[in-house]
């Protein structure tokens, strides 16, 4: 009863709603011949003459194309971008860090001839570089004195010196 209802190839033909299944591609239908709607056509034979006439022979590589690596190339040539941008970014950044630095330097270096001229009045580096040469000759003049005749001749009115302050 139930295969009276489906037929002999498993469908219903009373409960089809008028759409009919597209054809296999010719690959498929070599495959699997039952993949293949074969109405309209009186015999299999029939059916492989029709198919020969539309070129079922025909190779099918020459007709499809090759997938294009648009998203490799597209890909490289955005992150090319991306790191183009970037590194003009670093150098506008490095030129902005240079320059600060640079003004840096100069404000120092004003600080401290500002710092000099407060401290020592005009001409300080005069000022200093004769200072550096006076502790120049006052230390060589110490270096010639015989320190140990002066510290033995010193020492006893050092210690006089310290025991009068403590007995007060």
């Amino acid at each position: 009863m139930f295969k009276d209802e489906l037929g002999d190839t498993g469908t219903n033909k009373d409960m089809r709603d008028g759409v009919e299944t597209a054809p296999a591609s010719f690959e498929e239908a070599s495959i699997n011949p039952d993949l293949i709607r074969r109405e309209g056509f009186a015999s299999d034979a029939e059916y492989q003459a029709y198919i020969a006439t539309l070129g079922g022979d025909a190779p099918v590589g020459g007709t499809v194309e090759e997938p294009l690596l648009v998203s490799d190339g597209h890909a490289l040539e955005g992150r090319l971008r991306e790191l183009r941008e970037e590194l003009e970014n670093l150098r506008a950044r490095l030129h902005v860090i240079q320059h600060q630095a640079a003004t840096v330097v100069t404000e120092n270096v004003r600080w401290a001839d500002a710092s000099a001229h407060a401290q020592l009045g005009n001409q300080p580096w005069l000022k200093l570089a004769g200072a550096m040469a006076a502790t120049f000759v006052v230390t060589r003049g110490i270096m010639r004195l015989p320190l140990g005749a002066v510290a033995t001749t010193a020492l006893p009115l050092v210690a006089a010196a310290m025991n009068r302050n403590l007995a007060r």
